[in-house]
């Protein structure tokens, strides 16, 4: 095969690698009943007209297994740390001293598992979507070569069979992944 083709699916790999990582990130970001600092990533703040990520403005501890504390940089910015931590997706609610912001994490009840679970595949599925979506994107790249003239039929058929192979590969790592999540959010 040539050059290209070798380039394009390297660089298909590197995307689809990138979706894997950053679909791992977010599942970091769902709670399981232990405290973690990561629960808090994907908390963003309305900071003067401006959403800005919490752990930009406020330091994020987990002093004990079932507790954060959130202490922000500027503390006239604590309602609204606390508003944006209530209108989340992550389900804890604030209370705070004026300094500190306190999130107990309480025990996880069946519900709740079962809507974190759903949450978690459906975070699953947006990575597979956008795994997919190098798939196609490199697909058109290798029929612009062919008709182009860059490459022939045949080294068109073999990438698109390594572009279906890695694709399965980077699917299955995140399918295992999910497996290890949903596995860790049903544990009682």
């Amino acid at each position: 095969m040539s050059d290209l083709i070798d380039e394009l699916l390297a660089d298909a790999g590197d995307r689809m690698t990138l979706t894997v990582e950053s679909t791992n990130a977010e599942f970091a970001t769902i709670r399981t009943g232990r405290a973690s600092p990561a629960l808090l990533d994907r908390v963003m703040v309305d900071y003067y007209d401006l959403a800005t990520p919490l752990k930009q403005l406020a330091t994020i501890n987990a002093p004990e297994a079932r507790l954060l504390t959130v202490q922000p940089f500027d503390i006239s910015s604590i309602k609204l740390i606390e508003k944006a931590i209530i209108e989340s997706d992550i389900g804890l609610t604030p209370g705070n001293d004026g300094k500190l912001i306190r999130l107990s994490i309480p025990e996880l009840n069946e519900e709740r598992r079962a809507e974190l679970v759903k949450v978690v595949r459906s975070i699953a599925e947006e990575g597979r979507i956008a795994i997919r979506n190098v798939r196609r994107d490199v697909m058109q790249d290798l029929r612009e070569l062919r008709e182009a003239g860059d490459a022939g039929a045949d080294d068109e058929h073999r990438a698109e069979q390594e572009l279906q192979k890695l694709t399965d590969a980077k699917i299955a790592s995140l399918d295992t992944h999910l497996k290890g999540k949903e596995a860790e959010i049903t544990e009682v």
